[in-house]
């Protein structure tokens, strides 16, 4: 696929994402009008919206049809996005701008930056819900819901959160204990959103086993792409602080590994994930590409 082409596929897939956003997202209204504010800031900020594209396309190529989907790409990206709010807090990453933007707590406040993180994991799962009154399959939306939890909680995105926050400024660490990390605190959204559309879509188990392998490495290859940046990149290209990692004392895969290794260990991955990708029954050269493009980004 040519790069123009994708550029508009990409294009076309981001603005569906949007339309699916600003159409779950609360009214900013009532007494609680500053944190509802707020977590839309949030959301609305910008970013690739990598997350409901992956859920969208995946319902895709499974074939399923209608919108049971779209409350749970919302969903996804609500959470995604709380974790970044909570990320950014002084207790943790204690960064000003993401996005070229100031970060929620910046601007409102630290504790309406928590309050709003809060309400984006809690909305979350109220707007999953909606999918029940979407279809007459009600076992596919709870399975979806749970997948969804449990990719976000204590076994997955947290959990890895917590491993990387007690393992900041301490010897010891591993390259185990990093790709640990990665896998729970960077991939396991990732993997919620391919396997949540294809569940919903109905495929088989070993497809959607599948397609958990094909976003883990995904997960881990979107986060040492990540780690490189943070390095290599600048804040007007990146959006961001440069230099958190080495601010925050983190050791990394490329701290461990090295640029050469660490970017072998991407392309590896992303090889992987594309080979895997290859063997699902629909049409996936739209994923495949996204795959190849991830490997190489520079924001």
């Amino acid at each position: 696929m040519d790069s123009e082409k994708m550029d508009q596929m990409m294009k076309e897939r981001c603005k569906e994402a949007e339309r699916i956003l600003k159409e779950y997202l609360p009214d900013v209204c009532g007494m609680q009008k500053t944190v509802l504010e707020a977590m839309e800031y949030s959301v609305m900020a910008g970013g690739k919206r990598l997350r409901p594209i992956l859920l969208l396309e995946s319902y895709r190529i499974f074939g399923g049809t209608g919108k049971v989907a779209e409350p749970f790409a919302a969903a996804l990206e609500m959470i995604h996005t709380y974790s970044l709010v909570h990320d950014d807090l002084p207790s943790m990453d204690n960064d000003m701008y993401r996005r070229g933007k100031l970060t929620t707590h910046a601007k409102y406040g630290e504790a309406m930056g928590i309050l709003a993180g809060d309400g984006l994991l809690t909305y979350a799962f109220e707007t999953a819900g909606k999918a029940f009154q979407m279809t007459d399959d009600a076992a596919r939306v709870g399975r979806a819901m749970q997948v969804l939890a449990g990719k976000a909680g204590i076994y997955g995105m947290l959990g890895g959160q917590v491993i990387d926050v007690e393992s900041e400024g301490k010897p010891g660490m591993t390259l185990e204990k990093i790709t640990r990390i990665h896998t729970l605190k960077t991939a396991a959204l990732i993997e919620s959103a391919l396997m949540i559309g294809a569940i919903l879509a109905g495929a088989e188990e070993e497809r959607i086993c599948q397609m958990e392998q094909v976003a883990r490495n995904v997960g881990i290859a979107f986060q040492i792409r990540d780690d490189i940046l943070d390095v290599t990149s600048s804040q007007e290209v990146l959006g961001k602080p440069i230099g958190s990692d080495a601010k925050n004392q983190k050791v990394t895969y490329l701290t461990l590994q090295g640029m050469d290794a660490s970017e072998a260990e991407v392309h590896r991955l992303s090889d992987e994930a594309v080979t895997l990708l290859a063997q699902m029954p629909g049409d996936t050269s739209f994923l495949e590409e996204l795959v190849r493009v991830l490997t190489v980004r520079e924001k």
